[in-house]
């Protein structure tokens, strides 16, 4: 049985509807918790298990001996270790055959304060014993796009990332890597570094979204505190706030440039375009 975790968010979704085009729906389960948003994969034939990754009695059935379980990292900062740690200790319980994990670019090495989480995580599947696979997902396009709006509006798009250059790719891309890596073999003990062929500048993203709206969008870089500030403006809590302002602070050390091109390998096809994604996210 092959589990994916977090199975009804943006990536989880992706990653099911790959999974249904290569094996049976009887051969998939996934674990969510809140099984009414995934009524819809139980008509088309997909086990759904109802779980939380905050409540470490509900993960009791989750897994069974010889699954191969890909852990979706989870999205509140700040609880993501202790929750990930929940899933790990159920999965080892269980006998799992693999865990996969949607992990973050450098894991190991990065400087970026919201890799932390992730690189504890990595740490204790590794001192699990349990056969594992880290897929390292870059920056997704939909980090920028899902917010042209405001962009288009005032004819800016800020942040802290000087002229630092991220190698980003589309959801469905990381999706893809995830299923060839789940229903393929000799991924065992594998660390992916994963981004899209074609690294850019936040002043190339605002030209491009520039060229096709028609508006004039221009880059505005501003030191990291004000962009943190500019962020909490809008909405966010403080603590969000700083961690994005702090990751863009990363992007202009180069710690989200990657030229490896192991996504488009893994996946067997180049990744997606950043005028494509531009390009959908104003049909929208």
């Amino acid at each position: 049985m092959i589990v994916v975790t977090g199975a009804t968010g943006k990536l989880g979704r992706f990653v099911v509807e790959g999974l249904l085009k290569k094996v049976p729906a009887n051969q998939v389960a996934v674990a969510v918790r809140d099984p009414e948003k995934a009524k819809d994969l139980a008509e088309r034939g997909v086990q759904v298990r109802k779980v939380d990754y905050s409540q470490p009695e509900t993960l009791a059935g989750a897994f069974g001996k010889g699954d191969v379980v890909l852990l979706i990292s989870a999205n509140e900062v700040g609880k993501r270790f202790p929750q990930h740690s929940a899933v790990l200790e159920a999965a080892k319980k269980a006998g799992v055959k693999l865990l996969a994990y949607t992990s973050a670019p450098y894991a190991d090495t990065s400087g970026i304060k919201l890799v932390g989480e992730h690189k504890a995580t990595e740490e204790a599947i590794k001192a699990s014993g349990l056969p594992y696979t880290f897929l390292r997902n870059g920056w997704y396009f939909e980090n920028y796009t899902d917010n042209l709006a405001p962009a288009l509006e005032y004819g800016v798009v800020q942040g802290s990332a000087k002229d630092g250059r991220v190698a980003a790719a589309s959801r469905k891309d990381y999706a893809d890597a995830a299923v060839e890596v789940l229903t393929g073999t000799g991924h065992e003990n594998q660390v992916y570094e994963l981004a899209g062929d074609t690294a850019f500048t936040m002043t190339e993203y605002a030209a491009e979204v520039s060229r096709q709206s028609g508006k004039k969008v221009a880059y505005v870089d501003l030191p990291v505190s004000e962009y943190s500030a500019a962020l909490v403006k809008v909405g966010l809590p403080q603590v969000y706030a700083d961690v994005l302002a702090d990751a863009d602070a990363g992007l202009a050390k180069g710690e989200l440039y990657n030229d490896s091109h192991t996504l488009s390998r893994l996946i067997g096809r180049p990744t997606s375009k950043l005028a494509d994604a531009v390009g959908a996210a104003l049909k929208r």
